[in-house]
């Protein structure tokens, strides 16, 4: 998932070495020289992640990484450290300044792409969720402002999953800091049935376990609804850069190599539990919040209003607007004749089981809403024209599956959807200009015959209901 990329360094070969790195991944790469100009840049035009130099006349790594924390608009805004410097003293400082990583120049490729990728990730998710939280404000149901370096980061509760007896007394030892709760064990079987009884706030797993394949303990824990979003700390050895990568591609969410310094591995603990904390607090917060004003109570799914201002939130940024955007509009094929022939009852079943066939088929990061009757939308941020339509026909045959068994009914009722999918131009001024066009495709599918997907469309015929 390429995005923007801002290097920033004093030396113009460091800067071109790793701009050329970049953009053979097809990452879009800015650079600024100094800190001042890249303060500027990101103050103007916010990037997906900042690559910054330490050792810089003037306002050095160091103050950047701390001026970029302290701006609530760039606050969550990925960075990693890239320098000269390697002793552990400096890569903590540059932790509490609020890096996500420090890495040592030469810089390992593979190392370098894991980590901007993992970051990249856990960026669309944060930017998800403060998106929703700018709408729910917009309401005035959620006040924003919450940073999550604020957060507290004591009393943590870790799991330690560690077979080697010495460094798991070591590893436990640093991690009983801040008055934390570590629970500790040799071994996968174990690890899973503590995930599952406790309230875990962070995963550290050594990456050498004797009897188990560490990478795919974390593939499951990214697999299991109740360890999905927990973050994972990965501990190795310096020769296993490769596949500490991979348990970066895996979902891991950060990695230190052993022999294990008490300062630095405080200070990641402290990063990832801040951040959990900070999920925690958007995602609890939000849903409270919403789940009154801007939910439909029938399906669960969003409403008109709750789809109105997310679709302007997105249109009106700037950064949004430079990412596709697709939308889909879906109707029940004859739902008014499923009323009138079982009554409302059965509509409502109806209604709900293409609500859950929805929300099972689509991305965590996709927004539906039911806007009315029996029509609902669908968004998709950051999602090419082709991936939509392959997205969009997947519903219809998954809907096309769903029978509704209903008590007092003979035969389960058939379900059948039309959908009208469209994609953002520079043309759509408001989200009028977008839900009018994917209206009009949506028009295109039922003169057409039904229990189909049609694109965008110049004209259609007349409106049937």
């Amino acid at each position: 998932m390429p995005g923007r990329v801002l290097v920033v360094d004093d030396v113009l070969p460091n800067i071109k070495l790793l701009e050329a790195k970049l953009m053979s991944e097809y990452f879009d790469v800015r650079t600024a020289t100094n800190g001042p100009d890249a303060l500027e840049m990101i103050q103007s035009d916010t990037p997906d992640i900042v690559l910054l130099d330490v050792m810089m006349p003037g306002i050095d790594g160091f103050e950047v990484c701390k001026r970029i924390r302290s701006n609530p608009a760039t606050a969550h805004l990925p960075v990693v450290m890239v320098t000269a410097l390697s002793d552990p003293s400096d890569r903590v400082r540059g932790l509490e300044a609020g890096a996500d990583d420090f890495l040592t120049k030469p810089v390992d490729d593979t190392a370098l792409f894991a980590r901007v990728r993992s970051l990249l990730r856990l960026k669309v998710m944060i930017d998800e969720w403060l998106l929703r939280e700018q709408t729910s404000a917009h309401f005035g149901v959620l006040e924003t402002g919450a940073n999550g370096l604020a957060m507290d980061y004591r009393a943590g509760r870790i799991l330690l999953i560690e077979d080697n007896p010495i460094d798991a007394t070591n590893t436990q030892k640093i991690l009983s800091r801040d008055e934390n709760m570590v629970f500790t064990c040799p071994g996968a079987a174990q690890a899973r049935e503590i995930a599952a009884g406790e309230d875990i706030e962070l995963i550290v797993c050594s990456l050498n376990l004797e009897d188990e394949d560490a990478l795919r303990l974390v593939s499951q824990f990214r697999s299991t609804e109740r360890t999905r979003q927990i973050p994972i700390l990965m501990t190795g050895e310096i020769d296993q850069i490769d596949k500490l990568a991979k348990a970066l591609d895996l979902g891991a969410n950060d990695y230190i190599m052993k022999p294990l310094d008490k300062n630095e591995l405080a200070a990641r603990s402290r990063t990832q539990i801040r951040r959990r904390r900070f999920q925690d607090r958007l995602r609890e917060s939000y849903e409270r919040s919403l789940s009154m004003a801007l939910i439909d109570s029938l399906t669960g799914l969003y409403n008109r209003r709750y789809l109105e201002t997310y679709l302007k939130g997105l249109m009106d940024n700037a950064v949004e607007r430079r990412k596709p955007l697709a939308l889909l509009m879906l109707d029940i094929d004859h739902f008014k004749a499923v009323n009138d022939t079982h009554g409302h009852i059965v509509g409502d079943k109806v209604l709900k089981a293409v609500a859950e066939a929805l929300i099972n088929s689509l991305r965590s990061v996709d927004m539906i809403a039911r806007i009315g009757g029996e029509e609902f939308v669908v968004v998709m941020p950051d999602t090419s024209e082709e991936f939509a339509e392959a997205v969009a026909e997947r519903l219809r045959r998954r809907v096309s599956e769903t029978n509704v068994s209903c008590e007092g009914v003979e035969e389960p009722v058939s379900v059948n959807i039309s959908i009208g999918l469209t994609m953002r131009t520079g043309e759509d001024k408001t989200v009028e200009d977008l839900m009018k066009r994917a209206d009009k495709a949506l028009y295109g599918a039922k003169n057409a015959g039904r229990n189909r997907v049609v694109s965008d469309i110049p004209e259609v015929g007349p409106e049937v209901s």
